[in-house]
């Protein structure tokens, strides 16, 4: 397929995904492959470690089903030899990118930051999957150099896209439940996640299952509430990649939010290959009100859709399956292929689509002008607070930098403290 130069939409954006493992393949690419189809988006290019991933990418019949006659260009190309590793290559490819288009940052979290910086450090838009950095510092310069620039970045929060989740919102702003006061939630994302790259980095010393899946339903509180967490307990119980290193593989995280409320928040790397369900992941929130109480209660793992297929064709080849309409599906339309639907892909819309509605905004203004009308689009976006951004959702690097200090003090418990520099402290030195 030609990429789409110009169409309804405007003038389409070229965009660079800087990884290409799990995430890319379940979501990104068919997200941008279908804005390609629509117009957003122009040229796409993958950059990886080396060439096996992207011809995992090239030859997933998943993809090739969906978006008929679609590619990309390879970083490195397919004929290099997937025994050679290219680190810094990415740095390459931003050196060639047109100014102002977009970087999806799709890395290991410990990484995000030295390659979002890149990326703004040569005049790109980003989107960044979860979360963002793992230090609240990280994310206040990350914003100060994006505004200072005048380009976006999305953090790729997407269960706030989720309608419930949208629906809850709105009902807490107005009132209907009350005030939160206590809830848990969990995530647990499969067993095959340890045979997978994730054990050469989802390591002791680098993260754990509370800060890379556990931030969603912290930040799923907070964009519900708008309430502030104030303290973070994190235990983690630990296990043996096949390849020997250690990692946390279960975590058991305790929140506590300015107005004393608590949310205890369950994650791991463990639910059965062999169970219906992709994950198991849930929400249920309980609030104070006037001589009565209110409830949030979200079953994000089965929302009422049950499939047996005749052979496994699950996400671990489990025949009988939970299947869920709702995060990411593909589905006939009108086109060829299928279309991605769900709330991860309006997730990774709105973000790029965003990127995209800038530029063509300020595509005739002079430079000065075109930098203030940047500016001024990315305020209202902060201040909407849909999309998450380093300016409206840095709590959540407040999150993650108290719990990574409290899972590594086995469980102590860590204070956010909001002064004139927010900052993570032990409660007990």
């Amino acid at each position: 397929m030609t990429p789409a130069q110009t169409g309804s939409h405007g003038h389409a954006i070229d965009v660079l995904i800087i990884g290409g493992g799990m995430i890319t393949h379940d979501l990104l690419l068919p997200c941008i492959y279908h804005l390609q189809r629509q117009g957003v988006v122009n040229a796409i290019d993958i950059c990886a470690l080396n060439s096996s991933p992207l011809k995992a990418l090239r030859d997933s019949k998943m993809i090739q089903q969906a978006f008929p006659g679609q590619s990309f260009t390879p970083h490195p190309g397919f004929d290099t030899p997937e025994s050679e590793n290219h680190p810094d290559l990415y740095l390459e490819c931003l050196k060639t990118m047109k100014p102002r288009q977009a970087v999806v940052v799709a890395m290991p979290d410990p990484l995000h930051y030295p390659v979002v910086k890149a990326a703004l450090e040569h005049y790109q838009h980003v989107l960044c999957v979860k979360p963002l950095v793992l230090k609240y510092d990280h994310a206040v310069e990350i914003e100060a150099i994006a505004r200072e620039k005048g380009l976006f970045v999305g953090v790729e929060y997407h269960k706030r896209f989720d309608r419930r989740a949208l629906l809850a919102k709105r009902h807490y702003a107005e009132g209907h439940f009350g005030e939160f006061i206590i809830g848990e939630a969990k995530m647990i994302e499969p067993y095959y996640y340890r045979l997978s790259n994730f054990q050469n980095w989802f390591t002791c010393e680098n993260t754990d299952p509370f800060v890379y899946v556990g931030c969603h339903y912290v930040d799923l509180v907070c964009f519900i509430t708008g309430l502030r967490p104030v303290a973070v307990s994190v235990n983690g119980i630990k296990g043996t990649f096949p390849n020997g290193k250690v990692g946390y593989f279960w975590a058991n995280g305790r929140v506590i939010f300015e107005n004393g409320a608590i949310l205890s928040v369950t994650d791991g790397l463990g639910y059965p290959d062999d169970g219906a369900g992709s994950n198991e992941q849930c929400l249920e929130m309980f609030c104070e009100g006037n001589g009565k109480t209110g409830l949030i209660k979200h079953d994000d793992q089965f929302r009422g859709v049950t499939h047996s297929y005749l052979e496994g064709i699950g996400c671990a080849g489990s025949i009988h399956n939970f299947v869920s309409p709702d995060f990411f599906q593909l589905v006939p339309w009108h086109g060829p292929g299928y279309e991605p639907i769900g709330y991860g892909y309006d997730s990774v819309a709105n973000i790029i689509g965003r990127i995209h509605a800038i530029e063509n905004a300020v595509a005739k203004l002079p430079e000065a002008d075109a930098l203030e009308m940047r500016r001024r689009m990315i305020r209202e976006i902060d201040e909407k607070g849909i999309i998450a951004t380093p300016a409206n959702s840095n709590v959540n690097e407040l999150v993650t930098e108290a719990a990574r200090m409290s899972i590594l003090r086995d469980g102590d418990m860590v204070n956010i403290v909001y002064d004139s520099h927010p900052h993570v402290e032990p409660r007990h030195a």
